[in-house]
């Protein structure tokens, strides 16, 4: 991953204050250098100062940011965190209308793409991305996320200035911008954490570009737009061409991820979705002559005391082991005691800026670290669960009956902690059954459904847009 930061004001010239404001830019990319420790770049304009951190994955040499192109008189300049996977057809298909190409690097690509394609870019890219372009021929900045908000941006309007980043520690580098905790704040880490509602940035005036949307700041203020919505359609498929085409989707969206000019691995626990992920990368490196490198993880002591649960009826071990030997793969054994995730436990909440996941994520922290010794880019089946239904809740009575989100259907076990008059002063469920029907509000219909079926869709929609939302949010700040 990468990171970016940055400000701007379209009605304000930055040339006379340009070597502060390119120490303050300098600043706010500082604090994300975790992120990507490889390079830095700071630049600043008329109008904007940008920062990026860069971990280095394509076009080691080529791909340094931020990165500037001109067009038709007009400068163009973008700060980018994420992946294009169909860098290779939007590059042919700039060169088809005259673009130059002067690197091999997916940020040109997606710069020029922008250039050509305005406002309307994003409904071109597939992949993950979060990034700001300073459009001098617009005199504006335009931002975007991916489709399911993989890679995160934060934003806050300072003043006269939009002020963004990767991470909120980054806006709070600004002059300021505080981390100021309000009741709706407290009501989103209480009520509704880990997960947080679409949006939110859980500091008073802070918030996030939404998954699927953009965003523009000019001289007539701040606006943002959906390019992506989720939509339902009718199913009239057989049973054969919807496996047919499943597996075309899944292997296609694998194959795609594979492309890495640093050491590549994938995560494997013996799961099926993490098997068939290594399976198809396996087969992929034997085809040129490689062998893919694998990684699986354990507690100390759970040989001991693994127990069973809906979650995880077995323990990853012997299924690793086996899926190891069947792809041939170069397995490697990761262990965790509980110390080392202890300890991990306050890293993992500076790296999000906000409480998480806890022991899951301090120890995906300490794996990650011991993984980075050795590659760059790690390929996981995270989030399957939430698209193929594989959680308890996708088929259970009470999920189907209640009136909740699925996977916390009881709020008294966060309620009973607190003193009654802060319970009467947050109200909890009164916030906590807001987001919920906004969010059932959302879901596209489908005439004619059984309530059965509609209620599968709410589910469904519910974790896509949620569970799967703070699975992603995690792994961004963690990972």
């Amino acid at each position: 991953m990468c990171g970016i930061a940055g400000f701007c004001n379209y009605s304000e010239d930055f040339t006379e204050e340009a070597p502060f404001l390119g120490q303050l830019v300098r600043r706010m990319g500082n604090t994300l250098r975790h992120r990507g420790p490889d390079e830095n770049g700071v630049f600043v304009s008329n109008h904007a100062a940008f920062a990026h951190q860069r971990l280095a994955v394509i076009d080691l040499e080529g791909g340094k940011q931020p990165m500037t192109a001109y067009s038709g008189g007009y400068r163009y300049t973008i700060v980018y965190n994420g992946e294009l996977y169909n860098g290779g057809e939007l590059r042919r298909e700039m060169e088809s209308v005259g673009y130059v190409f002067e690197t091999t690097s997916d940020t040109e690509v997606l710069l020029k793409c922008y250039i050509h394609y305005g406002s309307e870019c994003p409904k071109k890219l597939n992949g993950i991305f979060a990034f700001a372009v300073d459009d001098e021929r617009r005199n504006r900045c335009f931002l975007c996320r991916d489709r399911f908000g993989v890679k995160p941006l934060f934003y806050t309007v300072s003043g006269d200035r939009l002020v963004f980043g990767s991470e909120v520690k980054a806006l709070l580098q600004y002059p300021g911008i505080n981390p100021v905790l309000d009741r709706q704040g407290l009501c989103e880490i209480l009520g509704i954490g880990p997960a947080r509602t679409a949006g939110t940035g859980i500091f008073k005036d802070i918030f996030e570009i939404k998954p699927g949307y953009s965003a523009i700041y000019d001289r007539d203020g701040f606006s943002t737009n959906p390019y992506f919505q989720l939509q339902s359609y009718e199913h009239p498929d057989s049973y054969e061409d919807t496996v047919s085409h499943v597996r075309y989707l899944v292997e296609d969206a694998v194959t795609r991820q594979l492309v890495s000019d640093v050491p590549l691995c994938t995560f494997l626990s013996g799961g099926l979705d993490s098997s068939v992920i290594t399976s198809i990368a396996a087969r992929r490196y034997r085809e040129s002559g490689q062998i893919l490198s694998t990684y699986s993880f354990e507690f100390t002591g759970n040989d001991r005391y693994f127990k069973p649960s809906a979650f995880q009826p077995d323990a990853d071990d012997p299924w690793a082991a086996k899926m190891a030997e069947y792809c041939g793969t170069d397995h490697t054994v990761l262990k965790c005691d509980n110390l080392s995730q202890a300890d991990k436990l306050y890293d993992a909440v500076d790296a999000k800026d906000m409480p998480g996941m806890a022991d899951v994520d301090s120890s995906l922290l300490h794996f990650c670290r011991l993984i980075k010794k050795e590659h760059v880019v790690a390929v996981s089946g995270e989030c399957a669960d939430e698209i193929f239904g594989g959680y308890p809740w996708f088929h259970k009575k009470e999920a189907f009956e209640g009136h909740c989100f699925p996977w916390s259907p009881d709020l008294s076990v966060r309620t009973d902690l607190f003193k009654p008059e802060i319970n009467d002063a947050l109200d909890l469920e009164a916030y906590v059954n807001q987001r919920y029907e906004e969010s059932i509000a959302e879901v596209p219909k489908l005439e004619n459904e059984s309530p059965q079926e509609a209620r599968r869709r709410e589910i469904s929609y519910l974790n896509i847009k949620w569970f799967m939302s703070t699975l992603l949010d995690d792994r961004a700040g963690i990972v």
